[in-house]
């Protein structure tokens, strides 16, 4: 590549506007040494959109730039502050232990976004953590964001993942890597937290006009702009996470400090697909209590935002007992947008037509899911089973339950609304990262093949459409798998 192209892909990351606009809260940093980066994946598709040349990118000077060791001139890598309730307790400085956010791109769509990693080493946030990743958690990350972006829920992209040639220790010595991940930003609830906790009120508006003006402009106009942003960030958390739920993610780790303001999913750490179907389901090691279990989701979203609400009381009114007020009226609309998200989007996984009472579709659903936790049926692959059932094969579906009668009385109510299977299928993936297929192929790019991360990558690429080539990554996993537990990395 000649060298104005080179010039090119780097000139397109410019200096963070969170930094310019609240320094109060960012940290000029620089990476730890990566002594030989070699890179592990690379999201060909992001990169050009966001205009970098992707060959670039896997050159020595983009791995450079993708371990954080160059950036362009005048772009200052910056460690967030932000503080966070963990599993409910608070912590007030938390950060950016083991990140660094170098700069800001704009997409092909003109939206600004965030180039971060994740696993550059120590900063002054780090609290005793040596700051590095290793390999699988990292490639974690990058495989179930891809997935979620492709099933159209809104998340942190990753960018790329390089491997540093340095060792990290866990339990024992792993192969250490940094993920470049993008997004539309980082600002958190947690970010509202450390300014709060500041006691600067000004500091609280800057970073309120700051969220305002990157992901919600038209709250500015409104009548009481920063209630309006609340109003906004309900709005979006309530729609994320009804989509979480309709396809069984479970994130693990929804500490404050893990809730954007944009309304995307982010730090994929202790995540996964649920398989069997189980409200209770936990898969971090660390939920011991199972605070972040599947069924808890909502009512934790809505905790978050209550945390955030009170961040922003002194914004809403100077009467505190009038803003409390208001602020509770407001997150009293989370229930009633998750509860019509999640009714939506579960009418189109049943296939049923819009003019269906939404009194019969709850029921439907909530009598459908109380079968499948009876019989433990797997929560993707069934909905598939499902539509051949619309399409006239039942026998497949019907296999999995162990009330075989009270599966057919439900099999005729709902067969009675004429679901259409072809709707179905739009909205149901075959293909989701399972989870031993997850840990096979992280295992096996520690040891150095990345042969089945990037067969999986293509799998869950186009997640609708079932391609018999694919057959093993549509099926649950095997028996012998055993109780599967994921871990943070840190």
């Amino acid at each position: 590549m000649d060298e104005v192209s080179a010039a090119q892909s780097t000139t397109v990351l410019r200096d963070s506007q969170f930094a310019r606009d609240l320094p109060e809260m960012a940290v000029a940093w620089r990476a730890a040494e990566a002594p030989e980066p070699r890179l592990l994946a690379i999201n060909e598709p992001l990169a050009a959109q966001l205009g970098i040349d992707a060959t670039w990118l896997a050159s020595p000077a983009g791995l450079r730039l993708l371990v954080g060791a160059e950036v362009p001139e005048g772009v200052t890598p910056v460690a967030q502050a932000y503080s966070g309730h963990q599993f409910g307790g608070y912590t007030p400085r938390l950060g950016d232990g083991r990140a660094l956010l170098l700069g800001e791109l704009t997409d092909a769509d003109g939206r600004r976004r965030d180039l971060h990693l994740k696993g550059s080493g120590r900063t002054p946030f780090a609290r005793g953590g040596d700051g590095l990743a290793a390999v699988g958690p990292m490639l974690r990350e990058y495989v179930v964001s891809e997935s979620m972006h492709a099933l159209g829920i809104p998340t942190t992209r990753a960018l790329a993942v390089v491997a540093t040639g340095a060792e990290v220790w866990r339990e024992t010595a792993l192969p250490g890597a940094v993920l470049a991940r993008v997004a539309s930003s980082h600002l958190r609830v947690g970010s509202f937290q450390y300014a709060a906790a500041s006691g600067d009120l000004d500091l609280v508006r800057r970073l309120a006009d700051h969220a305002i003006a990157r992901h919600y402009p038209a709250a500015a106009d409104a009548e009481q702009p920063y209630l309006a942003l609340f109003d906004a960030v309900v709005a979006a958390q309530a729609a994320l996470v009804a989509r979480w739920m309709l396809v069984g993610f479970i994130h693990g780790v929804m500490n404050t400090d893990n809730m954007t303001i944009s309304g995307e999913t982010i730090d994929y750490g202790p995540c996964a697909f649920m398989e069997a179907y189980d409200p209770a389901t936990v898969y971090s090691s660390i939920d011991h209590a199972g605070r972040y279990a599947y069924a808890n989701q909502p009512i934790v979203a809505q905790w978050n935002l209550a945390r955030f609400a009170e961040t922003l009381l002194p914004l809403i009114s100077e009467d505190q007992q009038r803003a409390v007020e208001i602020a509770v009226a407001s997150l009293g609309k989370f229930t009633v947008a998750y509860d019509a998200a999640w009714g939506s989007g579960m009418r189109a996984k049943l296939g049923v037509a819009a003019d269906v009472d939404d009194a019969t579709v709850t029921s439907l659903a909530d009598d459908l899911l109380a079968q499948l936790a009876q019989s433990r049926v797997d929560y993707t692959s069934f909905f598939r089973q499902l539509a051949a059932a619309a399409r006239g094969d039942a026998e497949p579906a019907r296999g999995l339950f162990v009330d075989l009668a009270g599966f057919d009385a439900w099999l005729t109510r709902w067969r009675a609304l004429h679901p259409d299977a072809d709707a179905m299928d739009r909205v149901n993936p075959v293909y989701i990262p399972r989870n031993h297929l997850v840990e096979e192929a992280l295992a096996a790019a520690t040891s150095g093949d990345v042969g089945p991360l990037h067969r999986l990558l293509e799998a869950i690429a186009s997640p609708f459409d079932e391609r018999p080539d694919f057959d093993r990554y549509a099926t649950p996993a095997p028996d012998d798998f055993g109780p599967y537990q994921t871990f943070c990395g840190t």
